[in-house]
């Protein structure tokens, strides 16, 4: 019992530490004291459950040491987070430990490393209940040097890579022998090899655009909705006054501008006018991207969307929305198209615990596109990411594949106070950068606002609790990388190879017991 207290602890510290502001290479041996647990288990049925209970244990642990952060905006945000979290890890390590007691080790191997594929898979793309924070991929956030063939695989990539490693890691250290050590050796360090070759002969694309990040350091709970709208418009006026004369692109944070804008005509809004007038009379060469909180009212007879809400005027939409202002488009604007669950998307079922989340700002459900919108400045064409978008993968390319060149990211980061959740989200976008190849310019209420090259380097950065302005030339990418090509194509390779290895393992089971009959 001691000892495999000690194998579950030191499970739990190696998981985390990436999520922690450390390097995420410990996830190579991670899950090495799960497998010395399972493999000293039987196959029988009350052996099954103790290892359920040990696992379940560890995977607890690790949402407890690196999203404990969210019970600071919402305490049952994290609670639900690490249930179904959990269960996702639960389904496919303990479909390997049964598969492992009656079957080839090679069977149970594959099928592991292929149904962990396949939930997380599932975990990314599923539209409620979905929050892949501890996606194994994205651990590797801090060491993007290692990780540059994410171009290919995306995060999905780096959780093939720390699966492969702890298999044979685990037998290496069970067989002592030479070879499979040798094999260990090449199976963790061979992907680090590559990714220094990308790295150091990565040629980054020479066209460039001047862009301006704002960080207006708003409280989010007490003065972002309180009240303060000409305050907060004033502080976004000396912001864009401290811009570079020469910059084409201005970026601003999620929900920045303080009222209800039009969804229909969103300058008619006094805040876009505001700024809008600014533009055209001192900097007509420049387009402000901002994020603003937007409604859409159903005229009598026009037929609501699923997420409208309903009143006695009528029915109306709300969406987290961006912004262009003075764009070459007309109006321009982007509906977020990930939505935070429990906060922006309410499952029917999970209404009634609706009350008990509050992230601040406007709750509910609120609508969603499917489609980005690509903001375009002087020919060059920017894709305006809002917040929760930058942690999914596919969500992001989509905005490439609709000829975004430069990224830009909104968020409002102050809900969670001075903890890892804001520095972990900058640091996905770092990932996002290498996956689609594109330069990211990220502008936080506070929080981490920067630059994040196209290799996926951190160019500058603005921190926790800071007011101000950074500015630089960012690269106007074109290349189209082979994951915003095919996206998730582990995941389904994942799922695919779960059917197919659970149906084999069947066929197996049937035609063993068939032999010794």
């Amino acid at each position: 019992m001691q000892r495999k207290l000690l194998y579950i602890l030191a499970s739990v510290v190696l998981l985390s530490v990436g999520w922690l502001g450390a390097s995420g290479f410990t996830l190579l041996v991670a899950l090495v004291p799960l497998l010395y647990i399972s493999d000293g288990y039987s196959s029988s049925a009350r052996d099954w459950w103790r290892m359920a209970g040990w696992a379940s244990l560890t995977f607890v642990l690790w949402n407890v040491a690196t999203v404990w952060w969210i019970w600071i905006a919402t305490p049952i945000g994290p609670i639900a987070a690490t249930i179904i979290s959990t269960f996702w890890n639960i389904v496919a390590f303990m479909l390997y430990h049964y598969i492992s007691k009656r079957a080839p080790k090679s069977v149970a191997y594959t099928i592991l490393v292929a149904a962990w594929l396949a939930t997380e898979y599932l975990y990314i793309h599923t539209e409620v209940l979905s929050f892949p924070w501890l996606a194994l991929g994205n651990g590797f956030s801090g060491s993007t040097w290692a990780v540059q063939w994410y171009e290919y695989t995306g995060v999905l990539g780096g959780t093939l890579w720390v699966l492969l490693s702890n298999i044979a890691i685990f037998e290496a250290l069970k067989q002592r022998a030479k070879w499979p050590a040798v094999r260990a050796g090449v199976v963790a360090l061979l992907p680090v090899v590559v990714s220094l070759v990308i790295y150091w002969s990565y040629e980054p694309q020479s066209e460039r655009v001047k862009v301006a990040v704002l960080q207006p350091n708003v409280d989010c709970y007490d003065e972002k909705f309180n009240n303060t709208a000409t305050r907060q418009m004033q502080n976004i006026v000396d912001l864009i006054s401290q811009t570079p004369a020469d910059a084409k692109i201005i970026v601003l944070p999620e929900t920045a501008l303080p009222n209800m804008v039009d969804d229909d005509e969103p300058q008619s809004d006094i805040a876009v006018q505001i700024v809008d007038t600014i533009l055209t009379q001192h900097r007509p060469q420049v387009m402000v991207a901002v994020g603003a909180s937007t409604m859409k009212e159903y005229d009598y007879g026009q037929k609501p969307s699923s997420t409208a809400r309903g009143n006695v005027g009528g029915y109306f939409d709300i969406y987290n929305s961006a912004i262009a202002i003075n764009g070459d488009g007309a109006g321009d604007v982007h509906h977020k198209m990930r939505l935070v669950v429990g906060v922006e998307t309410m499952p029917w079922w999970f209404k009634s615990l609706s009350e008990l989340i509050n992230l601040g700002g406007v709750t509910g459900q609120l609508g969603r596109n499917d489609k980005p919108t690509v903001f375009e400045k002087g020919g060059v064409k920017a894709g305006p990411a809002i917040c929760y978008e930058g942690l999914y993968g596919d969500c992001f390319a989509r905005f490439v594949r609709e000829g975004a060149e430069v990224m830009l990211v909104m968020s409002n980061d102050g809900w969670w106070g001075n903890t890892p959740g804001h520095k972990r989200l900058f640091d996905f976008c770092r990932l996002r950068a290498i996956e689609t190849r594109r330069a990211v310019a990220r502008s936080a209420n506070t929080g981490v606002s920067g630059f994040i090259t196209s290799r996926g380097d951190v160019e500058q950065r603005l921190d926790w609790d800071k007011r101000g302005v950074l500015s630089a030339d960012v690269e106007v990418g074109s290349r189209t990388t082979a994951y915003v090509t095919y996206g998730d194509w582990l995941g389904r390779m994942g799922l695919l190879l779960t059917f197919l290895g659970v149906l084999y393992f069947v066929a197996y089971r049937i035609r063993r017991k068939n032999h010794l009959v």
